[in-house]
């Protein structure tokens, strides 16, 4: 069969867009087809689509010259940090090109007295405590691809970690930022200051998804090193029992810096993948405090004492930098681990402490159901849950019926009073499951948001809203593209 040939509109169209972003940043334009599928996908590897061109600038000021271009010719933009979003947050259209801000990861100043760290927004997570921590400083946001992850990414879909119990998520660490508007304007919201004066418009622009502007630089909050960590593991023989214990350390008023749990499936994979030496056990959680030895000593003491009445299979306290180690070993492993031996979506859903042991209990009655077997690693303090389906992504069905799985658990997150998403954003992974957490007045208010900040849509297309209630404000999608 032979294959249609180009409209020569379409590439005419693509030539002079491509033509004018060169102009505008010589050196940073990738549009060859073999290059630009290295950017058809973020983590959501499900899906895929090759964008028109890449934009690769180093400085705001190209950032801005860049969504020039593109606002002039009205050429969706998919921002793009370090493409680790789980959601699809990056995920081009046919049409569109990608920005992104790998490039810009430079360290722009740093004060200690005020504790705050500026950066360029494609700086890496975890690089930013390693430009402070010689000073006896970190940055405190830890999410699990923090090695991978930019501090871009980060801002878009207010990532968390494993530390956000005690030290909050990315918007209870960000200060200020520099933002690329759609039409090329360069605008600052709050800085280094603990406050800004006027309408809370920092707080809109974390977690906004890239759906308002392109954020270049951040003024980040920066803290001491605290004086000494330690964890403690503790094993159950089922996983109720182990979200009734993180529930009640929370109500005996504790304030544990992180509180991990792993179920049986996710303890067997990482066992096998790093041999950690955790206990033979339905569920564990890793519970970790900080402080001076005495303070240390007292949490733990709390914290085992409720554990205790709960007759767990063992209770293991760190007494070395090497066993602390160890204990993490399984845990920041397991995503890894879990890759290893099956495909698997990766949800994010979050509930009220509380609702743990009904919500855990519920997701193991609802994996007989769809019979697909369900891995739970998660953030536990805070509630932010992670559960991973396994599936045969070779399998015709397979991956339908996953996402059929991993609807019903977002809405269960809801229904026992969560929301459909902690860290990982909508994106297009729970677009469509909007409708089940917000009504239509709700969807309404945040488009007039973006309408505002965005007033042609071109920002981050068919995402976050879903399709039947945005389409009256999106543009219609340009065929010529």
């Amino acid at each position: 069969m032979e294959m249609p040939k180009p409209d020569p509109q379409i590439l005419a169209r693509k030539a002079r867009i491509v033509a004018r972003l060169r102009d505008a940043l010589p050196g940073g334009v990738i549009d060859a087809e073999e290059e630009v599928r290295a950017y058809e996908c973020d983590a959501l590897t499900a899906y895929k689509c090759p964008p028109l061109a890449v934009v690769l600038p180093s400085t705001t000021e190209e950032v801005a010259a860049a969504l020039k271009v593109c606002h002039a010719e009205g050429v969706p933009v998919v921002p793009r940090g370090a493409g680790t979003s789980l959601a699809g947050g990056a995920l081009p259209t046919a049409d569109c090109v990608i920005l992104g801000v790998a490039r810009m990861a430079e360290v722009l100043e740093t004060n200690y007295p005020d504790r705050y760290v500026h950066v360029q927004t494609g700086r890496t997570n975890l690089s930013v405590t390693g430009a402070v921590e010689a000073d006896g400083f970190f940055y405190a946001p830890d999410p699990s691809s923090q090695l991978a992850c930019a501090i871009a990414g980060n801002i878009a879909m207010n990532s968390g970690g494993a530390h956000c119990l005690k030290y909050g998520v990315t918007t209870n660490n960000l200060l200020g930022v520099t933002m690329v508007l759609a039409n090329g304007t360069i605008t600052k919201v709050g800085g280094p200051w603990m406050d800004a004066n006027g309408l809370d418009l920092l707080g809109l622009i974390c977690g906004s998804e890239g759906q308002l502007g392109v954020v270049t630089e951040a003024w980040l909050r920066i803290l001491p090193k605290p004086e000494g960590a330690r964890p403690v593991l503790i094993g159950f023989d089922s996983s109720e029992v182990a979200g009734q214990c993180v529930t009640n350390i929370i109500k005996a008023g504790v304030l544990p810096v992180a509180i991990e749990f792993m179920d049986r499936p996710c303890i067997r994979a990482t066992e096998a993948f790093a041999g950690a030496g955790y206990p033979d056990c339905e569920a564990l959680l890793i519970v970790e405090v900080e402080g001076s030895e005495a303070e240390i000593d007292h949490q733990l003491g709390l914290i085992c004492g409720i554990a205790e009445e709960l007759n767990p299979v063992e209770v293991r306290q760190s007494g070395s930098a090497d066993e602390s180690a160890r204990i993490w070993l399984g845990r920041k492993s397991a995503f890894g681990a879990m890759g290893q031996i099956n495909d698997y979506m990766c949800l994010d859903g979050t509930i009220p402490v509380s609702e743990l042991p009904r919500v855990l209990r519920r997701i193991g009655e609802m994996s007989e159901e769809f019979g697909l077997e369900v891995a739970n690693v998660f953030h536990a303090g805070d509630g932010n849950m992670h559960p991973l389906i396994l599936f045969n992504a070779n399998e015709e069905g397979q991956l339908e019926l996953c996402e059929r799985f991993g609807a019903e658990i977002l809405k269960l997150c809801v229904e026992v009073g969560g929301c459909l998403t902690g860290e990982h954003g909508v994106g297009i992974e729970k677009r469509d499951l909007m409708e089940v957490q917000y009504r239509p007045d709700d969807l309404a208010a945040q488009m007039d948001v973006k309408d505002v900040f965005d007033a042609g849509w071109i920002l981050n297309p068919a995402k976050v809203f879903p399709l039947t209630v945005s389409a009256g404000r999106r543009r219609a999608p340009d065929q010529a593209a």
